[in-house]
């Protein structure tokens, strides 16, 4: 059966990315959809898609799944051998916990700093409901880059779903220039120099669309 997925704007849709570097990094065959957000003929293209009408949207023969993380586990679940989740139980259960905060939490980074990754050098005001999230964020990454026990540079040593539930987080620290310890930004490097994080990147900057609500910080 096909893999198919729908993302929305590579520039601007966060969870997009998210299923997208997982089925890139398990190295999984996909036809990909691009659909725009916000035009005239978005709903309509969307809901052909998913009843949810959002994207990520995979398919699979006749089953569809239309959320982010609800794919990246399916994907792990079809695909054992590709080991999207960590080897070791009590690894798993931390990544699965992590994954799960930045899927529900966070309310002041998604706001207050977009994902625009073809942007730099933006800067917006720090709230402190901001400065909580960006400080709760490297401490997790802090954390489980302290606490791994397989080799590699990811938060539980090799690439993981947990890794692609913050690989947006990675694109708006670098837009927002965020400052991190030495480890987090090894960490954010890491993810940011990945081949498929290089690739999404050089499709969003040559993208035409702008998102106005999603353009904060400019000078």
């Amino acid at each position: 059966m096909t893999l198919a997925l729908a993302i929305g704007n590579k520039n601007y849709s966060s969870w997009s990315l998210r299923p997208w570097l997982v089925l890139r990094q398990a190295g999984l065959e996909f036809e990909e959809t691009r659909i725009p957000l916000y035009g005239a003929e978005s709903r309509a293209a969307l809901l052909a898609w998913s009843p949810s009408g959002r994207v990520p949207v995979l398919r699979h023969g006749e089953t569809a799944i239309w959320d982010s993380l609800a794919i990246c586990e399916y994907l792990a679940e079809s695909f054992p051998e590709k080991r999207l989740w960590p080897r070791e139980r009590d690894a798993r259960a931390r990544a699965r916990s992590v994954s799960a905060e930045m899927h529900s939490s966070f309310a002041a980074l998604r706001a207050q700093m977009p994902m625009n990754v073809r942007a730099s050098g933006r800067r917006v005001a720090r709230t402190a409901e901001l400065g909580s999230d960006l400080a709760r964020v490297a401490e997790l990454w802090r954390d489980c880059l302290a606490e791994k026990t397989a080799r590699g540079p990811f938060l539980f040593g090799e690439f993981s779903i947990a890794d692609a539930m913050y690989a947006p987080v990675v694109f708006r620290f670098a837009t927002y220039g965020v400052q991190l310890g030495k480890a987090e930004q090894g960490y954010a490097d890491a993810v940011r120099t990945l081949p498929a994080m290089r690739a999404w990147a050089e499709a969003a900057a040559r993208e035409t669309e702008v998102i106005a609500s999603e353009e904060l910080g400019a000078g």
